[in-house]
């Protein structure tokens, strides 16, 4: 139980760390918020797919597998559905307060929603009984997390919001984070057989964000072969890091 409080807490806590920069920083290009986007994605498919997929792989089978992969697509689909997807590069500055409140309130809820399936990944690895597992899927959404934190930050900074409160608030987005992962976490431990299917799911959560979100994001403003290569050092620094821990 300390190891995934400790873990999920540091998780977490990446969303704050990647949104210092906002406290310096007046603006971002699209070129490196696309870098940014698409290192993510890298590090999050290699993540899922010689991590946690292996790893469902080997308690269970491949129909278990499946049946994991398409609800951790699913139940993100009904989260797209329940919260609207927000550009948080391209949504301009709002004027008025209550509007400003609103549209900060909304991408607030996002981003929270989002993060719901990542906390329940680190919960469930840590309930493997493979020990690298939890700290390695802990690390890479924290990694995950950093980028996404300033991106939240930056958005909030354009809708008028103060560059503290920007920090505060992203902060407070991956906190939820905690939260899951001790669900993930307990579940995983007191119903049999759970474990197969919450690494799945997260797998499924997981690449669902990849392809959906940060994929389309970091190809969309010209900067494609910057994205793909900085893709692709995303997904050597997770080999790296498999093979190291």
């Amino acid at each position: 139980m300390n190891d995934v409080l400790i873990g999920s807490t540091v998780s977490a806590l990446s969303t704050g760390l990647g949104a210092i920069p906002i406290l310096f920083l007046r603006n971002m290009t699209h070129r490196w918020r696309d870098i940014l986007l698409a290192y993510t994605a890298g590090i999050m498919t290699s993540a899922s797919m010689m991590s946690l997929i292996p790893e469902a792989l080997a308690h269970s089978n491949v129909f278990v597998l499946a049946i994991g992969i398409m609800l951790g697509c699913f139940t993100l689909l009904l989260l797209e559905k329940a919260v609207p997807h927000l550009d948080l590069e391209n949504s301009g500055v709002v004027r008025g307060v209550a509007n400003i409140d609103k549209r900060s309130l909304l991408i607030i809820a996002a981003i929270t929603m989002h993060n719901l399936p990542e906390g329940l990944s680190v919960g469930v690895s840590y309930a493997s009984s493979n020990d690298t597992l939890g700290p390695l899927i802990a690390l890479s959404i924290g990694l995950q997390n950093a980028p996404e934190g300033f991106l939240v930050a930056l958005f909030l900074v354009n809708q008028q919001v103060s560059r503290l409160k920007a920090l505060f608030i992203a902060t407070l987005t991956g906190a939820v984070e905690i939260v899951t992962s001790l669900i993930g976490y307990l579940l995983s431990t007191v119903v049999s057989n759970m474990v197969p299917y919450g690494l799945s799911f997260a797998a499924g959560a997981m690449m669902f964000i990849v392809y959906k979100e940060l994929i389309p994001e970091s190809h969309g403003d010209g900067h494609q072969r910057s994205a793909t290569v900085s893709f692709l050092l995303g997904l050597i620094t997770m080999v790296a890091l498999i093979e190291w821990i």
